[in-house]
């Protein structure tokens, strides 16, 4: 028998201890995956640098670690890396969960596809980044060198830079989701977000001038996807726009007058 969803919001406590339990069980989640990556830290390393390395030589360059501690601190970082990466279907299914209440009974049905899409949108944005635009970003800061200068990149530095695109195009993928969400949730109307496109366009390649380097190449190849990914959001909330008529499946889960 359906639970029916109470009209009556929860006290902001009972928010709030949601919010941690949910908190705590993605990071039990990621400090699981640390421990799962650890092993593996030195291949997670070379396999996220192989594009800067590449872009340093023919053969490949080497990096240099110029303080005590910045080979354990990044291999560190590189299973932390790891660890997000596994833990991310647990971190989104404790995310729907928080949310969940104030949805329809029907919409709550959405958990498992809104863990398994957010969760492919996320590694399909980071192997774009790292396939398609790493390897045309370093050859361009590469492409500086001289008689002059010769770049002696160091890991740390390199696993930084890296890290930050690689989260950023697994987050800016997640913009289907976002948009989705907004519009199932009332916030934002289908017909809405679709006036608003220039508007969005505009703040998305905003955003891939400040998140990548400053090349075109490489903001082009973030904000084209955005906008396309965009638009994909914007189909699907049209296609589950609420429907006032609607409003009568929030009182009760069960049949009329049960």
């Amino acid at each position: 028998m359906g639970r029916p969803v109470a009209d009556e919001p929860l006290p902001l406590t009972e928010h709030l201890a949601e919010l941690r339990t949910r908190i705590v069980r993605s990071l039990l989640a990621w400090v699981a995956g640390v421990g799962l990556t650890w092993s593996f830290k030195e291949q997670i390393f070379g396999l996220l640098i192989a594009p800067a390395t590449r872009a340093l030589g023919p053969g490949g360059g080497k990096l240099q670690a110029i303080a005590p501690a910045e080979i354990f601190f990044t291999y560190l970082k590189c299973a932390l890396l790891g660890g997000f990466v596994l833990a991310l279907p647990v971190i989104f299914w404790q995310l729907w969960a928080f949310v969940s209440p104030g949805l329809y009974p029907n919409e709550k049905r959405a958990a498992l596809p809104f863990v398994v899409v957010s969760t492919l949108l996320f590694v399909g944005g980071a192997l774009f980044g790292y396939t398609a635009v790493f390897p045309i970003m370093f050859s361009f800061l590469s492409s500086f060198d001289s008689e002059f200068v010769v770049s002696a990149w160091t890991m740390r530095e390199v696993f930084g830079f890296t890290t930050r695109l690689f989260l950023a195009f697994g987050i800016a993928f997640e913009l289907p989701v976002l948009v989705f969400f907004l519009a199932a949730v009332g916030i934002v109307d289908a017909p809405t977000l679709l006036r608003g496109t220039p508007y969005a366009v505009l703040l998305i390649f905003v955003a891939a001038a400040i998140l990548t380097p400053p090349d075109w190449v490489s903001q082009v190849f973030l904000g084209g996807p955005m906008v396309v990914l965009y638009l994909l959001g914007v189909g699907a909330a049209w296609l589950v726009a609420r429907k006032p008529a609607r409003s009568s499946e929030k009182t009760i889960a069960g049949p009329t007058g049960a």
